[in-house]
């Protein structure tokens, strides 16, 4: 029999832990999940799906495809495909740079936008961001020489403009989420 190291706890009672605090004790009707095909975002989508199902919320799912690499529609699919297997709708956001700006700061602006208009106002959207994007994060945030508030931390929900996104695996590891996949 397969187990989680013993050092993680059981991955879906911390998941489910952090699910309800981040959005118990009404939880919304209805949830959606940023699912890129990684393998933290593939991780977050099983443990959600589970979650889900014992809750009795409803889930979808998003793929943004920013158009930048060869293999997004690929990967869109393989996420497409593994959501239909657990019984949840899928949909591609599509995105395409106007070659405007700075490039990352574009594409997550686009992501962020996207998701917020496919969950509509109200609507809560949960990422796979782990401990390990929170201290990359802190760090690119150090070398850029931001100030205080910059360097303060992912916050595991936050609103941005109407819509909520929730991060319930920022004390989560990668390679425990690598496990659990």
């Amino acid at each position: 029999m397969l187990t989680e190291p013993p050092h993680t706890g059981s991955l879906n009672r911390r998941f489910a832990g952090a699910m309800g605090a981040l959005l118990g004790p009404d939880f919304p009707r209805e949830i959606g999940l940023a699912v890129s095909g990684g393998g933290d975002s593939m991780a977050m989508l099983h443990l959600a799906a589970g979650w889900a199902r014992h809750m009795g919320i409803a889930l979808k799912v998003a793929t943004v495809d920013h158009g930048l690499r060869p293999e997004a529609p690929a990967e869109a699919r393989m996420v497409a495909d593994e959501a239909r297997g657990l019984g949840l709708p899928h949909d591609v956001l599509p995105w395409r740079w106007d070659r405007r700006g700075n490039l990352m700061d574009a594409a997550r602006r686009a992501r962020l936008d996207l998701l917020g208009r496919w969950i509509g106002p109200g609507g809560h959207v949960v990422f796979a961001q782990t401990e390990d994007d929170l201290a990359e994060t802190f760090l690119i945030r150090l070398k850029r020489g931001s100030g205080l508030e910059g360097l303060a931390a992912m916050a595991p929900r936050r609103v941005v403009g109407d819509w909520v996104q929730v991060r319930p695996l920022l004390e989560v590891s990668r390679q425990d989420l690598r496990h659990y996949l």
